[in-house]
């Protein structure tokens, strides 16, 4: 019995985040990990999705700089997600954990 080669297409979330909804719905999932990599790699596929040459231009960066900072693997100052986050036409907030009894 020989084993079957399985190949796999290339998954890119970009191609998913069509609507409003979609981005939403992925940042939602992505904050909920509280990884900040995580984020800033969500934001350039979001960026992707939608057009990273015409964002680079509104933020004021490269448009490899912004693949660098936006790739998770870089390190973008809060600054850089803001603006990015703000030209996206998103707004980041914070609310409060849900407590449990043990937290005082």
């Amino acid at each position: 019995m020989s084993a079957q080669k399985v190949i796999f297409s290339h998954y890119d979330t970009a191609e998913y985040l069509q609507n409003e909804e979609d981005i939403a719905a992925y940042l939602e999932a992505v904050m909920e990990e509280n990884d900040p990599s995580l984020l800033a790699a969500a934001l350039g596929d979001i960026a992707r999705a939608r057009n990273m040459s015409q964002l680079a231009k509104e933020v004021g960066m490269s448009r490899e700089g912004l693949y660098k900072a936006l790739s998770g693997e870089g390190n973008p100052a809060y600054a850089t997600i803001s603006k990015v986050a703000n030209a996206l036409g998103l707004r980041l907030t914070i609310e409060p954990l849900p407590r449990s009894d043990a937290q005082v």
